[in-house]
């Protein structure tokens, strides 16, 4: 980043980097203009209007920190400290402002612990079944493959710094599957783009193994018995009814990549967040198991490399600081704002996230939020729909304005990030926000008067063997290291080959489903927006529109007299969102996707597609269940 006089004034990807490589996403790379945004929030501000309202006041840093100890102190002594809830999720990546400070705060207050499942629990779950840990193939070695299969992963979108690593197998000769309900910007630049129908990936995934078992193209030394009764129940013809594949493309897949050598999957999120998620995830991992491409260079599979960040977060978050709690899922906030007792919330803090935009079955959400009786304190950097409902929001900084440690979940390199630039106003990091809470608390553990470097020397005190040798010395020196992970990462681990829990059953909420009437024909997906991450970027006008857009099929826009451009409701037993039509070959029949995560305040009525979305969770994981919502699309009445 260049620094001028104290203000950035270019921001870029660092060069040397073995996988960034200099270059960075379409989101980040306007990052500078979030950084010196106007709408900033540079000052503590306490609630003067209704909830929701956005009316608030300039008050102190003493002020606002001593109102909140108060008030957690009387909501923990009248319902007991289980009635406060945290509520966090990837506002930021980073280790200590993330799940530092805070979690020792929240643990030893003894308040509810959160069960951080809405993006990638399912999945993590999947692979942690079938094999234990969560490693894959690391993106640089992807150039090796000969067939890369990219499964529910708009690459381009959300994974940019794979692409070059896909471009340079495919100028060595590989072939490139997509698939994927939607025309995602990968899916158009592919040699294959299939699109099964939403949430049914475990069909496909037993489709293709029962083509592999039947013609005997596995290379397997494992037990496949039961793996291989399953899959026989699952032929091309009976897949192509749930899925909405050929069957002769089911076929040629299966033959294709047990054939091909190496390959490598790209599955991604967008595979878990149905209610059969989880399970799919195992069943598609389970693949280069079958075939062998878990021993070569170039094959496998990545969902997360996640798991070879063995950090000593126990010393970070300090979970034996108080007495266990109850833990609360949440994908089901609306429930546990509404519905849950014993104690009820009587208190909520938001950090790293904005869940009135983003949780699913937003209007019981909402209707939560809205409660009086619930002290709310929301720690954000621009004002937000949640930042609305609270009684005192405090300002923070961004990632350039305070020091962290980052994992990675799409590689293998760990980094260190001081500050680059001072924070605007009086913004402070979540680090030193629940210091400050602690101390007026009264907390005397020395642990909160731990620095940011005590808190990164104790996350690397680990005995794990992917980080010997990586110190805080190192890392100012070298700023990103690479783990000590081997090139072949999964070969030879050991691997649950049993079949009995992969067994489909169509999702709820799908035309296949148990409980189909017809009355929502549409299955409807709310994907990542090419040019937002989340709710990040939900103050820009054109991140507004990008988002404010439902994507038809023409065959569905004509059966309903919806032409391109036009006003449409879309609509389910849970709500209405008013957005606009984008009539095109965006994705297959019968789907109709709404890109997320538009911020509620700049639409009509004050809701985004995630009113329309339940709070059904996965199979496994308890994640959310974004991409299996069944509605109906009609022309507004102007």
């Amino acid at each position: 980043m260049t620094v001028e006089d104290g203000h950035a004034t270019k921001l870029r990807g660092n060069p040397a980097h073995p996988v960034t490589r200099g270059f960075l996403c379409a989101k980040v790379a306007q990052y500078l203009e979030r950084e010196y945004h106007p709408a900033r929030l540079t000052h503590p501000l306490r609630r003067t209007g209704a909830k929701g309202s956005g009316q608030f006041e300039r008050i102190s840093w003493d002020s606002a920190v001593n109102e909140i100890a108060e008030r957690l102190r009387a909501v923990a002594s009248e319902y007991g400290p289980e009635s406060i809830l945290p509520y966090s999720y990837g506002g930021t990546l980073g280790y200590l402002q993330g799940r530092g400070m805070d979690r020792r705060f929240f643990h030893r207050l003894g308040a509810s612990r959160l069960d951080r499942t809405i993006c990638a629990t399912a999945g993590a779950a999947g692979l942690m079944e079938a094999y234990g840990v969560r490693l894959g193939t690391a993106p640089e070695h992807f150039v090796h493959a000969r067939l890369i299969v990219v499964w529910g992963a708009n690459v381009l979108t959300t994974n940019v710094h794979l692409w070059p690593f896909i471009l340079e197998a495919r100028r060595q000769g590989a072939r490139l599957v997509v698939i994927d309900p939607v025309v995602t910007k990968i899916a158009s630049l592919a040699d294959l783009h299939l699109k099964p129908y939403p949430g049914s990936d475990l069909a496909l995934a037993l489709g293709l193994m029962h083509v592999i078992f039947r013609d005997g193209l596995e290379k397997c030394a494992g037990d496949t018995a039961t793996l291989r009764v399953r899959a026989a129940e699952y032929p091309p013809e009976r897949v192509e009814q749930l899925t909405g594949i050929a069957a002769a493309a089911i076929e040629d897949l299966a033959r294709e990549y047990a054939t091909i050598r190496p390959a490598v999957i790209r599955v991604n999120y967008g595979v878990q967040r149905s209610e059969r998620g989880g399970r799919a995830v195992r069943a598609i991992s389970l693949l280069p198991a079958l075939t062998g491409n878990w021993d070569e260079l170039g094959g496998g599979l990545q969902l997360t490399t996640s798991g070879a960040f063995d950090l000593n977060t126990d010393a970070l978050e300090r979970p034996d600081l108080g007495p266990p709690a109850r833990t609360i899922n949440m994908s089901l906030l609306g429930q546990a704002l509404t519905a849950t007792d014993d104690p009820p919330v009587k208190a909520l803090v938001v950090y790293n996230s904005n869940p009135a935009a983003v949780a699913p079955n937003q209007n019981l959400v909402l209707r939560g939020l809205a409660r009086e009786d619930l002290f709310t304190v929301v720690l954000e950097q621009f004002h937000t729909g949640t930042a609305s409902y609270a009684d005192i929001v405090l300002p923070v900084t961004t990632f350039l304005e305070h020091t962290d440690l980052y994992f990675a979940y799409g590689h293998y390199h760990i980094q260190l990030a001081r500050p680059a630039v001072a924070p605007p106003g009086e913004a402070k990091p979540n680090s030193e926000i629940f210091r400050l809470l602690a101390n007026a608390m009264g907390f005397q553990d020395a642990c909160f008067h731990d620095t940011s470097d005590d808190m990164i020397r104790q996350l690397l005190a680990t005995p794990s063997p992917f980080l010997a040798g990586i110190t805080l010395e190192r890392l100012e020196r070298e700023h990103s290291i690479r783990l000590h992970v081997p090139d072949l990462p999964m070969a030879g681990r050991p691997v649950d080959l049993s079949g009995e829990p992969l067994a489909y059953v169509p999702p709820v909420e799908s035309r296949h489903g148990a409980d189909y009437s017809g009355q929502y024909p549409l299955e409807m997906v709310s994907s990542k927006n090419h040019d937002s991450m989340n709710s990040s970027f939900g103050y820009r006008d054109d991140v507004d529109a990008q988002t404010a857009v439902a994507e038809l099929h023409p065959a569905d826009a004509a059966a309903r007299g919806i032409v391109d451009g036009a006003a449409v409701e879309v609509f389910n037993s849970r709500g209405a969102v008013r957005l606009t039509a984008r009539v095109g070959d965006f994705v297959r029949p019968g789907v109709v996707r709404a890109p997320m995560v538009r911020w509620p305040g700049r639409s009509p009525g004050g809701r985004n597609v995630n009113a329309l979305i339940s709070d059904r969770t996965t199979d496994i994981g308890g994640g959310a269940t974004f991409y299996n919502c069944l509605v109906e699309v009609r022309p507004c009445a102007e």
